[in-house]
């Protein structure tokens, strides 16, 4: 039986609004992430996919409800305690671009981690870290000094990777990593994920709205509706055999394809 590394318990975070409204984003959400497994999360814009991982990655300590990792509680947890937590759940953002600091050249954006997170303080050490990570993701170390607006959308995303894995994390929340690169680029960035969750044994959690790109990364499938989990299987129960109308609307509303071809 495979071993869980995340646990999420009825999760939940509500946002004030104009008026006095509150607009609860994600409901009651629970689910497993097993090691070296990807959890796929989808569901059309608004059904809260961003919201549930800023959540997992701890930037809403007011979310109610329980996210486990190594026996704790992380939304019960102190500055000082998330900080372990944040080295090994790293996040990869859905623009390159704007995720990466302008005035920052490459070496010293994926550096960041290295110094802040693992504590380390030796310049050679800190490069030689910098340039294995970058040549893993598919860059090389002639890209260190330039700045993210000299790179195309495809290496600024191999900069985010290479940005998270430089601290050698356990998991990966990636929310839609392909969804702002041009078509082309998109596989190969997905291949580049496949193959670093192969060899490094990351778990990770894939947000997207691209069903046949989930179809293919994931094990375990969370179909999102308005903040709630309207469904939650293995994939190839969800692709085959959805019990939810809306995850068969969900999966039928993909252009020119049937549910065999997604």
């Amino acid at each position: 039986m495979d071993k869980t590394i995340l646990e999420v318990k009825n999760l939940n975070k509500e946002f004030k609004i104009n008026g006095g409204e509150v607009l609860k984003a994600v409901k009651d959400i629970s689910f497993d992430l097993k090691t070296s497994h990807t959890l796929g999360v989808v569901g059309e814009s608004g059904s809260g996919k961003s919201t549930l991982a800023r959540c997992i990655m701890g930037l809403y300590p007011d979310a109610k409800g329980e996210i486990i990792y190594k026996g704790k509680n992380i939304l019960k947890e102190n500055q000082r305690e998330l900080k372990e937590y944040r080295k090994d759940v790293q996040m990869i953002f859905q623009d390159p671009y704007s995720s990466l600091n302008p005035r920052k050249k490459c070496k010293d954006i994926i550096a960041t981690g290295i110094r802040n997170l693992l504590g380390e303080r030796d310049k050679k050490k800190i490069h030689k870290k910098v340039i294995e990570t970058m040549e893993i993701c598919g860059l090389s170390e002639y890209h260190a000094d330039r700045y993210p607006h000299e790179f195309s959308g495809g290496q600024r995303q191999r900069i985010s990777i290479a940005r998270a894995l430089a601290v050698d994390p356990k998991i990966i929340v990636a929310d839609e990593p392909t969804s702002a690169l041009d078509v082309s680029i998109q596989a190969q960035i997905i291949n580049l994920m496949e193959d670093l969750q192969r060899d490094l044994g990351l778990s990770m959690i894939f947000i997207s709205h691209d069903l046949s790109v989930v179809r293919h990364v994931a094990e375990d499938v969370l179909v999102m509706y308005h903040g709630e989990c309207v469904e939650y299987n293995n994939s190839e129960e969800i692709f085959e055999n959805p019990r939810e109308d809306y995850t068969k609307k969900l999966l039928s509303s993909v252009p020119g394809k049937t549910l065999a071809e997604i």
